[in-house]
């Protein structure tokens, strides 16, 4: 029986709903207005999935991909540069003209400190612009807690959690001292295609919200998991006739121009 381990992203798993996580991207790209002179920094690039649209975007300008994946930054292409680096220390050489991060920094805490540093960083008249996932009290979410919890006591307690993104005020309220800020939030119906053995909600948090628990479980204590996963996904995300799921997904847009 193998132990738990702690294991980098998965590039294929996360490249399945490429299309799906792409869209909220493009979206935060069209909010962002002109730039100065200077690099874009695409912080927390993964695989490389935005590197076309902003290198079309932002034609002639330096294109840095920053993630903390190994796995991931080898399947990035289409930057000028890649840094291997963990956001919460990452430091550019140069004040950038754009940092763009898409479903990143909430894996990061401290956003009342994060975001002004990273503010602090950009080149006069630069931007911030970000997109994070605010679903964790949702049920696909929220499930993965409450029955990490109630299986595995002894790993998981989630009675003082705290959801790692706020409301799209409180950011606007947090940046607008510091410059220029729009902030919104949308819910994404998303439909998910059938999958074989597997709730299709599952499919799509497998490679993102359920790691932090997956590294801690051993294969059977997985597979035990999953099923439960599996069963109450099912109350709360009915499969359609043709075993398709609509999965709503809310998430969270600011820009920043300094």
């Amino acid at each position: 029986m193998s132990g738990p381990q702690k294991q980098d992203w998965n590039p294929e798993a996360y490249a399945r709903f490429r299309g799906l996580r792409l869209r909220p991207a493009l979206d935060l790209l069209n909010a962002v207005a002109d730039l100065p002179q200077g690099t874009v920094v695409d912080l927390g690039c993964g695989d490389g999935a935005l590197a076309q649209a902003l290198a079309a975007r932002f034609v002639g300008r330096d294109l840095v991909g920053v993630d903390a994946s190994p796995a991931m930054l080898a399947r990035a292409e289409g930057y000028t540069r890649l840094e291997q680096a963990d956001i919460a220390h990452w430091q550019p050489a140069m004040p950038p003209a754009l940092i763009f991060s898409n479903a990143a920094l909430h894996w990061l805490p401290d956003h009342a400190a994060l975001l002004p540093r990273l503010a602090g960083y950009l080149a006069p008249a630069g931007v911030l612009a970000v997109q994070m996932p605010r679903q964790f009290l949702s049920p696909s979410h929220r499930f993965l807690r409450d029955i990490a919890a109630s299986m595995f006591p002894d790993r998981f307690d989630f009675s003082s959690y705290h959801p790692p993104v706020a409301p799209a005020v409180d950011y606007h309220a947090l940046l607008s001292p510091l410059g220029t800020v729009d902030a919104w939030e949308t819910d994404y119906v998303q439909r998910l295609e059938p999958t074989e053995g597997i709730h299709p909600v599952r499919a799509f948090t497998a490679s993102t919200a359920m790691r932090p628990i997956v590294e801690k479980l051993t294969e059977v204590e997985l597979a035990a998991f999953q099923s439960a996963y599996d069963q109450a996904l099912t109350a709360a995300y009915p499969l359609r006739p043709d075993g398709s799921v609509l999965f709503p997904f809310r998430r969270i847009f600011f820009t920043l121009k300094v």
